[in-house]
């Protein structure tokens, strides 16, 4: 333990963020770094404790609390405080494939469930791990390694998102030849397309999957599995195949008018701004933009939250967005103890943006959409709203909401974003492998990564559902574990 009273005696302090009027200029990251001394303390706060939850990765209370991928993060924290950089990015990568995304996407659970939240403010994690990181790019620590040995194992992955990409990286070191198909034009995923550049500028990716590529991991993209290539052709030409496409298929809203011009799934809206940053530098008329429109963003998670700071960045007219559960308390609740992850409000980086620019909170809770209005050129021009309330269903134990009779009402907009979460899997990838799916769409495995199909396995959202990216890369590793012993008869992953 650095020092045994540094909890006591330093104050939580994390990486500082631009104010919204410089960061709304542009499409970049926006938090400063610590210093390496403001770190080294930092790390000193970390208490050591006995039972570390932070890195437990566990269910306590029907939820989930502490780092899925079990980062030890006390001993790389104590690493840090000492400035020994690259033992503590050796401690770091033993668990994590990538900590350079999750030092920037993750939510951080390790630091809702560090004791010293409990009763004060939780270590800074997140910014830690992100200083040992890009110490490690700086320095040469995160330099490729070459695997010595190949075992001439071929191993097709579908999907280049961060389990498919974890299970690349893992059965790669372990010597197999590894083949990343991805049918979009760019490597990534999610991490390309999915996540606006504020949160994950698009180098970061890029700068990984180049010492991917020079430790050996073949990336074709352009190639959709199941349309481009058949199944039948992955399966006879490689000795295990991977799908790791994600829960790629988008909840609708199944509600008149949906057919209007200026009603998009978030997840095209967002790509759509990515893709035009890296193609053209965001020309107008490449993308689908929300310039001096109102904005109605139908969903109040992270999805929906990226698209409101989206919407500030090109300039619209008002955003609202739409959440269809009550508020979140501020406070812990008393039913949701420390260290079960916080059921808590928060504001995040679009709605404090939103906030300052349109004088306004974005969010409506306890509201969705009752009709999409059109103008005579089919083009949407307004909302109904109608207001919820929660019903609790006594045979299904559930509380449900319900519209409220009569609370319906109009509000201008001539863009709609809906972020309403993701069913599972498309159906043309499960059914040209004949996968065996689940009532979700998921790809059914079981316990296990293996799915209904000799010699494929499945990983990722694709198999547990929409989720985080660091689930993903636990994910990710794990099927690569199951893979290398199905090969090999052992594992050393």
């Amino acid at each position: 333990m650095g020092n045994p009273r540094g909890f006591i005696e330093y104050r939580r302090q994390d990486a500082p963020a631009d104010s919204v009027q410089e960061r709304i200029k542009n499409y970049n990251e926006f938090h400063t770094p610590l210093s390496e001394q403001e770190q080294k303390v930092q790390g000193e706060r970390c208490m050591h404790c006995g039972v570390p939850f932070c890195q437990s990765g566990m269910v306590i209370g029907k939820m989930f609390s502490g780092c899925p991928l079990n980062n030890l993060i006390p001993e790389w924290n104590e690493l840090v405080s000492r400035g020994a950089w690259k033992q503590a990015y050796d401690r770091l990568k033993l668990t994590n494939s990538f900590p350079e995304f999750t030092s920037r996407v993750c939510p951080a659970l390790c630091e809702k469930a560090c004791t010293c939240g409990a009763n004060g403010d939780p270590v800074t994690v997140r910014a830690n791990e992100y200083s040992v990181i890009e110490t490690a790019y700086a320095e040469g620590y995160a330099r490729p390694q070459i695997p010595s040995v190949r075992t001439g194992k071929k191993i097709a992955v579908i999907g280049s998102g961060p389990s498919g990409l974890a299970a690349a990286d893992m059965l790669n070191r372990r010597g197999h030849s590894v083949t990343v198909f991805e049918r979009s034009d760019r490597v990534g995923g999610l991490l390309m397309y999915g996540i606006p550049n504020m949160k994950l500028e698009k180098q970061i990716v890029e700068r990984k999957i180049d010492v991917m590529k020079r430790e050996g991991v073949e990336f074709r993209t352009g190639v959709n599995a199941g349309v481009d290539i058949s199944a039948e052709e992955l399966k006879n030409t490689y000795d295990r195949v991977i799908l790791a496409c994600g829960a790629s298929n988008p909840r609708d809203i199944k509600v008149n008018g949906r057919e209007a011009e200026g009603v998009y799934f978030a997840v095209d809206f967002l790509k759509s701004t990515t893709k035009a940053l890296l193609d053209n530098g965001l020309q107008e008329g490449t993308f689908i933009s929300a310039k001096g429109k109102d904005v109605i963003v139908i969903g109040g998670g992270d999805t929906g939250n990226d698209c409101v700071g989206t919407c500030v960045r090109h300039g619209a007219k008002s955003v609202t967005q739409l959440e269809m559960m009550p508020k979140l308390p501020d406070e812990r609740a008393e039913d949701n103890p420390w260290p079960e992850y916080p059921m808590v409000s928060k504001t995040d980086y679009g709605q404090e943006e939103a906030i300052e620019v349109f004088g306004n909170d974005p969010r409506v809770y306890q509201t969705t959409v009752k009709e999409f209005l059109k103008d005579e050129n089919g083009k949407l021009r307004a909302v109904v709203l109608v207001k919820l309330k929660p019903v609790f269903d006594k045979k299904s134990g559930r509380t449900n909401m319900q519209p409220i009779e009569g609370s319906e009402y109009e509000v201008p907009a001539q863009l709609a974003l809906i972020a309403a979460g993701f069913l599972g899997s498309e159906s043309y990838v499960t059914e040209a492998f004949g996968v065996k799916t689940n009532a979700r769409t998921n790809v059914d495995c079981g316990p296990t990564h293996k799915t209904s199909v000799e010699n494929v396995f499945a990983a990722g959202d694709m198999r547990r559902g929409q989720s985080l990216v660091v689930w993903a890369i636990r994910e990710g590793r794990d099927c690569a574990r199951e893979v290398d012993e199905d090969l090999m008869g052992y594992s050393n992953l």
